[in-house]
Formats: structure tokens, sequence, C-alpha cells
């Protein structure tokens, strides 16, 4: 701002006037207010000084104190407007780092002194405390005003953000609140017009010598300016005064720093992808509305820097370039900024985003005559007015008036324009004509959807009658007009709102009912409920991509939090009646009504707040109403009904179009609002059974069934009361409807549900326990069932739950026992060992499990399992069957000449173990198994080896018993020895085929052993030596190795 120019030369100072408050220590006192304090206040906050100075040629020094004291800001909601980022303070500003909280912290504990005002200058010293171990600092502010408002500040922290300091603040509070205490001065041009040329010499030398090192430079370039007499500086008439206001043609706004603002929001785009970024963009859009309310003119050029920084951001151009889309927190911000575009400007049609609807709002106009009335006046009608707008409709019936005039969002982006620019009273009449309109229109829906009714119902679908909703619309219309309608009807303590030092407590909030004017019985609260719930119950298309999408979802939950903020009286519980009863009637125009589009969105959200809402007042009403939310049209298969859906997941997939972005959050919030009702129809079987209907019906997903069946569970088993039969019985349906959906695609969470099914069942009783085991084809595996379902079930511990007798516990045991034998049979190679382990105490059910292995030993039960069998045979303390399973496992088995290392070697070994234990007959059968199955040599030799150690049949479970140990040149081990030699003999020449260098020491050690069992034969030596000779001869090229035979064996 461009100094004014110099004050002109007066008479002699008037006497000196008292400072004070003036008006307010009379008013204080009980005295009317001076007429020189009115008259000062006016002129104080209207007009510019250099304006005073020229209407009138003289202006008393009384009267230019007066005004000089008025022309400070009065009000503290300016100052603490202009020093954090919300007004009223969010919750998470009620810290010592607001610059307000700060500056009045500062004022109240004595920091401000030396405060002086010369004119329209204020100056003072802030002392703020060091840390520890610091010193005092001390801060010199320096702040500017005119007409009431601050326009320019300086001080000594150099603080650079966004807004005051909380020097600035703690000043400023300083001269509002002690105003009499603040030693007052005319301009200085006053004071020196009024000193000789010996006085002003000595001012200016004073003043020199005082800052000779600041201004001494200045000093001299003035005065070198002075005293030449063609220069510039002496064509000018007077000087400037820094103190003496604002001139004519100077803007009155208050001061904001717009380089700041620039630097500040370029930074916080450039780290657009941190929260705390996009969270300090949100509140400086939350200034600008702050500002537009109050009718201050920054908010405009703030809004203007702002989006010239956003036109600036350098990651659009990539984007483009890219052909990649904004992220969606960037999405959010630019959302944002074009909403408060269209607020500046008032907003426009849908179909547009961002700047399309801000660019195209410049074409809306406010000099409608209808509008206009609407808004002058709350007694608007047909009978103060007569015909308005020819044949277009203009009142109600009941004389109320409409506005037609444009679409919905836009009449409602009126009303939160109206609000947002301090215009509360305008914005509340739009509303009302707003929500009568949307009455009226309702009113021919219902009655269009009654004559069609019945064709609806037999078609079973409807076409969408709103595209694009009213929840989610990028105009927030439902939004505009309910924050509009609380905010009249809000009772809040001011004094609470200014200071946000009060305490880190939320406060609640509290709604009072505003009559509206000329409609008796209704009050802008009613208004409001009303028109969120017309907004959330609309049957309207999920919008296409995740951004929209997930944008619908955040705006559902804000109206609602608005909504949960309302304490429902009995009037307010009537209007809840009265609209879930026309939601529940509306038609293909309602997301409740009895015919869904299949692709609208889902009410869940809003059900489960009317739900609970209205089950204290109305449960009839409140079931019906969430029993006929539960739908998700888009997840119902096309199959006609009776026909058997090929896998509840196919299903799922086939109805994924268009794209449900959000679909599991949908399918969640479908879950809680079941679960919701689930818990409050405890005890009530006719409900329960009715929300259970609704649940197998609606929801298609396992894992949140399977939540609900878990949920039900815990809800029906409170540790101090007795269970709830019924919804123990609904909780066990649910899972055993998880169990049959799930069967056949197998998940990690399979076995932790089926224990919690045998859980639950066990809960319910026996009788429960023994129906799934019974009916368990349809529910398990073969393995789920023997593993898990019948151990589980017939565990010490629920025995001990069920406290059977031994009839009952009998019986029991005998469906277990029966449930392993058809597993068994079913999936012999995995419930076979479970099945034996459950039947041990039962002889014929023993029995049976060991001839279903046998039976599947012929039809090809592997090795393995038939060894795993075997042992446990042999730990029961019966080693012919053992040894049975064993051949049979060995007939099975075939190891070849290198595989020394085969997972089944163990097993042999153990067989063979087992065999020579029982005697010389087993042993002898045992023989050709191993020769016919075992081709590697080691292992050959090893088990001959074992067997020559001790007479067979000495082992502990040996039956007979042999004089002496078995020589391996007789029968039956003289075949082992035959086949071990042979083994031995093949296996060396298949190795030299293919031997390299890096492996010959190893062929050496392999041909020691083979000495070892050569020389078990009674001309073993003799073998071995014809059996090196024909290794020479045939791999007489590879001298290297035939050279390290030669050393080894000679």
């Amino acid at each position: 701002m461009e100094p004014p120019a110099a004050k002109r030369s007066r008479g002699c100072p008037a006497e000196p006037e008292e400072r004070d408050a003036g008006a307010g220590a009379a008013r204080g006192q009980g005295r009317p207010e001076a007429l020189l304090d009115l008259s000062a206040k006016r002129v104080a906050e209207s007009w510019a000084f250099e304006q005073v100075e020229e209407r009138f040629s003289r202006v008393p020094e009384p009267v230019q104190k007066r005004i000089v004291f008025w022309s400070f800001p009065r009000s503290e909601r300016e100052i603490c407007m202009y020093s954090s980022l919300g007004y009223p303070p969010p919750e998470g500003e009620h810290d010592a780092r607001v610059p307000f909280t700060r500056g009045l912290h500062l004022l109240q504990s004595g920091a401000v002194d030396r405060v002086l005002q010369v004119g329209f200058h204020l100056s003072g010293n802030i002392r703020e405390p060091g840390g520890p171990g610091e010193p005092e600092r001390l801060y010199h502010v320096s702040i500017s005003f005119d007409r009431c408002k601050i326009t320019s500040v300086s001080c000594g922290c150099d603080n650079r953000d966004l807004f005051y300091c909380a020097h600035v603040v703690a000043l400023s509070l300083y001269r509002i609140r002690h105003a009499r205490q603040v030693e007052l001065r005319l301009p200085i041009s006053e004071t020196l017009s009024q000193m000789n040329r010996d006085q002003l010499q000595k001012f200016v030398q004073y003043l020199i010598s005082a800052h000779h090192t600041e201004v001494l430079p200045t000093a001299q370039r003035l005065a070198d300016e002075i005293l030449l007499l063609g220069s510039e500086i002496n064509l000018v008439h007077g000087a400037p005064d820094p103190t003496a206001g604002a001139g004519i043609e100077d803007a009155n706004c208050w001061h904001l720093d717009e380089e700041q603002i620039q630097e500040q929001v370029k930074q916080l785009l450039s780290n657009g992808g941190y929260y705390g970024a996009s969270q300090q963009l949100r509140s400086m859009f939350s200034k600008v509305r702050e500002m537009l309310r109050m009718r201050d003119s920054n908010g405009a050029r703030m809004l203007i820097l702002m989006t010239e920084q956003f036109l600036q951001d350098p990651r659009l151009a990539l984007w483009r370039q890219q052909g990649a889309g904004m992220t969606d927190k960037c999405r959010q911000l630019w959302d944002e900024l074009g909403s408060e575009e269209e607020e500046e400007v008032a907003a426009t049609s849908p179909r547009h985003t961002v700047f399309g609807r801000a660019l195209l709002a410049g074409e809306l106009h406010w000099n409608d005559a209808y509008l206009q009335r609407i808004l002058a006046s709350d007694s608007y009608g047909p009978s103060l007015t007569g015909s308005v707008g020819g044949d277009k409709q203009t009142f109600d019936p009941q004389g109320h008036p409409l506005w037609l005039g444009e679409p919905f969002p836009t009449a409602c982006a009126r009303v939160d324009t109206l609000r947002a620019h301090g215009y509360p009273q305008q914005a509340l009449r739009l509303a009302s004509a707003i929500i009568n309109t949307l009455r009226l229109q309702r009113r021919h829906q219902l009655e269009s959807y009654k004559q069609q009714k019945k064709e609806l119902l037999q078609k079973g679908s409807t076409c969408i009658t709103n595209t694009e909703g009213w929840v989610g619309h990028p105009l927030d219309p439902i939004g505009c007009l309910c924050r509009a309608l609380l905010e009249a009807c809000r009772l809040e303590e001011e004094t609470l709102t200014l200071y946000p030092d009060s305490g880190p407590e939320k406060r609640k909030v509290a709604y009072q009912h505003v009559p509206v004017p000329g409609s008796p019985g209704e009050s802008y609260l009613v208004l409001a409920l009303e028109v969120a719930l017309l907004g959330l119950g609309q049957q309207r298309a999920l919008p296409e991509g995740l951004y929209a999408q997930d944008k619908v979802v955040r705006n559902e939950e804000q109206l609602l939090a608005l909504l949960e903020e309302v304490e429902l009286d009995e009037r307010l519980v009537q209007v809840l009646r009265k609209q879930a009863g026309l939601l529940l009637e509306g038609g293909p125009f309602s997301g409740f009504g009895e015919v869904l589009f299949r692709e609208s969105v889902p009410m869940h959200t809003c059900a489960r707040y009317l739900f609970t809402a209205l089950l204290p007042h109305d449960p009839d009403l409140a079931y019906r109403l969430a029993l006929r939310a539960m739908r998700l049209p888009v997840l119902e298969t096309a199959f006609p009904a009776g026909e058997p859906h090929p896998s509840p997941l196919d299903s799922i997939m086939s109805n994924r179009f268009p794209r449900w972005f959000i679909l599991g959050h949908l399918e969640t919030r479908q879950c809680e609002l079941a679960s919701t009702m689930l818990t409050a129809a405890k005890g009530d079987p006719k409900w329960l059974h009715a929300v259970l209907g609704s649940i197998q019906q609606n929801i298609h997903s396992p894992a949140l069934l399977f939540k609900l069946a878990q949920d039900a569970c815990k809800t029906a088993t409170p540790v101090s009361a007795p269970p709830d039969t019924t919804l123990l019985g609904i909780a066990l349906e649910l899972g055993l409807q998880v169990m049959r959906m799930t069967l056949n695609i197998m998940t990690w969470r399979r076995r932790e549900m089926v224990r919690w099914l045998v859980s639950c069942a066990t809960e319910i009783g026996p009788q429960a326990l023994m129906n799934i085991m019974q009916n368990w084809y349809s529910l398990f595996t073969p393995v789920e069932a023997a593993t898990i379902v019948a151990v589980t079930g017939t565990t010490h511990a629920t025995l001990l739950r069920l406290q059977l007798d031994t009839p009952r516990r009998e019986e029991l045991w005998a469906c277990a026992r029966t449930l392993a034998l058809q597993c068994a049979m079913k999936d012999p190679q995995n419930c076979a060992l479970p099945a034996l382990t459950l039947c041990e105490k039962n002889h014929s059910a023993f029995e049976a499990a060991y001839q279903i292995v046998l039976d599947a030993a012929a039809g090809g039960l592997g090795h393995a399992h038939l060894f795993t069998v075997a042992r446990y045979m042999e730990h029961r303390g019966l080693p012919l069957r053992a040894y049975k399973l064993a051949t049979l496992a060995l007939a099975q088995l075939s190891i070849a000449f290198n595989q020394d290392s085969h997972p089944a070697v163990n097993d042999v070994l153990w067989a063979c173990s087992l065999s020579h234990s029982l005697g010389r007959h087993e042993l002898s059968a045992i023989v050709p198994l191993i020769i016919r199955s075992i081709h590697c040599a080691p292992m050959l030799s090893d088990i001959l080896r074992r067997w020559t150690l001790s007479a067979p049949g000495l082992g502990p479970l040996g039956a007979r018993r042999a004089a002496k140990p078995l020589g391996a040149d007789r029968a039956p081990l003289c075949q082992l020895l035959d086949a071990a030699v042979t083994a031995y003999i093949t296996t060396s020449h298949s190795r030299l085929t293919h031997i390299s260098p890096r492996h010959y020491g190893d062929f050496i050690e392999f041909l020691g052993k083979a000495r070892e069992t050569f020389l078990l034969a009674p001309d073993g030596h003799l073998q071995f030596a014809q059996f090196l000779e024909n290794l020479k001869q045939t791999y007489k090229g590879k001298k290297k190795l035939m050279l390290l035979v030669r050393e080894r064996f000679g």
C-alpha cells in the first residue's frame, strides 16, 4: 500500500484528553454512549482518514483522537480468524502451538509492555520466556490498521507463516482489552506541524543520533535530494506519514501475506501424498469458507492465490503426458478446490467436474424477481404476490413458495453460497423453498408409483430414476441443506469457540427446535432430518470409477455422522417413523422400495442408523426397514428360482459389471447391519428367524457369514447368563451354510471354521453334534471329518461339557466311529489311521477299519501310508498285522540302484527288522519281496549284514528261536547275497559309463564296500578279483582311474 500524503499544518495542540475506552466505560457505569463516540465509531469503520480531512476543512483534535481510537479492530473474532487455521477451532488445535492460543497466554502472563499508538500505527514489545537454560527473548511488534482492519504487521520473530504470529496476537488483544492503558498520539505529521525550525532540526538530529547505524545513509540521501532544487522530492507537496492512515483510493482489507500463501500451497502440493499436507490444504479451504462467511474480501483473494498454485502444479503436465490419472488424495483436493470456486460464483449443473462447474457458475444470476422475493421475506406467498411466473407453479397447495428454476444440486449450492457468504437467514428461506419442492415432487412420485405398482412388481425390476444421486454428488446438495438447517438450530456458547485454550474436551453438540416462519408445527431441525433421510434413501446408480464410488461412501458416512449428533426427541421420532414409512412405500424412487435397479447403491449404512433409532419406539417398522435394506442386487444370481448355483463364488465374480471397486466395503456394511439385527433380536424367535432368512438369501461372502455366525454365538452365550438357544441355533445354521459354500473351495480358514462349528454344536447339545457327524458328506471333507469333527467331538473336554450319561456317551462314540469308518472308506490314504485310532476301544469297529486298509492296499494305497499304518499296528502290539501291511507296502515299492537316499529307506529297514524278529519263516517270505523291490546295492548289503548279526526270532516280538545266526551263504540269505553282488556289479558299470575325474574317489570307496559284500560268499575273494580284472579290461582307457584301482586293490 502506498503511503498517504503528508498531513497539513494545523493550529496549536488541544489540551490533553483522557485516554479511555470512552463508550465502553460509560456503558459499564450505566450511562448512554457519548454522541462523539457514536459518530467516531461509524466514521472510523467506514471512512479513510484522508476522506475525513478532505470533507471538513478543520477537524478538532479531540474528534481526530476519537476517530483514531475507534479505528483499531474491536472484535477478537477477526484476530482469532487470522491467527489459527480454523474458526471455531477444530479439535486438533487445542494445544499451545496455535498462534492465537500462544498469544493469549503471552497476554495473560504480562508479556506485553511499552505499547504506544501513534495515529494509525500500534507498537509494543513482547517478552517471551526462553526454553530451559535459554535467556528471555524480546520481540518488537508493529501493526498498521485502517477502518477496523489490520493492514500490515511486522514482528522481530520474522515469522513466515500464513497468518499472524503469537506476538502480533498478544499486542492486538492487549489493545482490544486494555484500550484505556494504551498511550495515544495523533499521527506524527500532526506533531511535526506544531514545531518551529529549531525544534524540527533538534528532532531530526536526535532521531539520527539514536539510530545512526540504521538511518544515517538514508538521512544523507534525503538531505541531498531536498537541497537539490529541481529534485522529484521537492516537486511533491507534503511528505509521507506511515501513521496517518489510508488514502481514499486504498483498498480496505485485512493484511494477508500473498507471497507466503503461494509458497506454502506450492510446498504442500509437492508433498501432496502425505496425510499432513492434505490436512493443511483442507484447513486452508476451511479458512477460505470462514472468511467468505464473515464477508471478508480476503476469502476470494486467498482462493485465487490457491487456484493459481493448483494450476501451476507441475504434476498436471506429467499426468497429461503419461495418460495417468490423479491419485485419490490429489483428486479429493481438486474436488474441494472446485467446490470452493463454485461457492464463490454460485454452483452450476451436474455432469461437470472441478473447474467446469465453477466456470459455468458464472452464467447463473441472482436477479430473478421470484428468487429475490423468496430471499427477502419469510412470509412470501400467493396471497401477497398473486400469480408469479406465468404458468410455472411457484407455490405448493399450502401456499409455501417453491423453487423450480434449476436442478436440485444447483439450488442447494445457492443455499451453501448464501450461508458461506454470511447470509444465513436468506439461506434458510431458500432451503425451505427447496424442501417444499422436494415434498411436492415426492407426492407426485408416490401417486405415479401407485398407478404402475402392479406392473413393476410383476416385472420384478426397474430402471434407475436418477443416474447421478444426491449423496456423493460433487456439489453435496444434501449436505449443503443439512448443514444450513442444523446451524440455525445449534446451541453453543460463543465465548468457548473464540478461545481454543478452554481444554481438549470435545463439547457435545446440542440442537433446539427453531420454528420455520409461516409453517406452524415445523422446525428447521425437522426439515434437516427429513431432507437427510430423503437423500440417503434415494434410489440411485453407483457411479463409475473408484474415486466416485468412494466419495459416495464417505458422503453417506458424513451425513449419518451429522444425524447421530442430533438427540432424538418425541417430535423427531415421529418424523423418523413417517419418513421410514415413505421410504418403504417409495417404489422405484426409494432405495428401500419393493423393486430395485440391479446396480443401485445399497442402503445398508442408512438402514443401520434407522434401525437403531427406531428400535426403541417402533420395533416392527425398524425390522421391516432393515430387512428390506439387506438386499445387494448386484450380487443376485441370474439363475431361475430353484436351480442350483455352480458355485457361490462364481456367482459373485460373474456379476461384477460394471466394476464395483467398493464391493468389499459394501458387503462389510451389509454384514454389520445383519449383526446389529441379530444382536437386537436376541430372545425374539420371530425376528431371529426372519433375520436368518434374509442373511441366507442376501449375503454371499463365506467369510462374512462366518463372522456373523461367530458374533451370534458370542452374543448367545454370555458369561453371566444362560444361553439363548434360538440364537445359538441360528449361529450353527449360518456356520453350516459356510461349510456347504466352501466345501469345494479350500481356504486356509477351513480348519478354524470346522473347529468353531463343532464348538458351537457342543454348546447346543449332543444331538446337534451327532447331526453334523451324520450329515458330514455335505459339510466336510473326509480329512476334516475324521481328524477334527470326530476327534474334537469325543475329547474329554467335550464329553465333560455335554455331561452325558453312559448310554448317551456311547451313542456319541458310536456316531463318531461310524463317521471315521465312512471317511476311511472314502479317503483311506488320509483317513485310515485316524479311523483306526478312533476305533481302538471297539473290536468290531477296529476290525472293520483294518479291513478297509487291506482293501485299499489292493486298490493302490501307497507304500508310505501302508508303512505308517504298519508301524501303528506294531505299536498297538499286533506284529503279524504290521508284518502283513509291511509286505503289502514292499510289494508296491521300487528303489533303483542309485536311490540310496530314498525316503522309504528307513521304512524298509524297519520292515526287515520286524520280519527278522518274527522268525525264519517270516524272514524267508520277505526276502523275495526285498530282492524284487530294491536294486540299490548298499541298501541290500546293509540289510544282509543286519540279518547275519543275530539269529532270527530273538527280538521281543519273536515267537520262535533259532539256534544260531543265519549264514550269508545259505538259504534264505544266499539269494539276498547274490542279489547284492549282482547289484554292485551292475551299479559299477552304470557309474563308470558317465564318470568324471572328480568322482573317482567316491567310486573307489564304493568298490571298497562292494569287496566287503563279495567276501561274505565262500569264493568271494576270487569273484571280486575277476570283477576287478573285468573292469580293468573294459575301462582301460580310463588310465588314471585304473591306476587308483590298482593302488587300492592290487
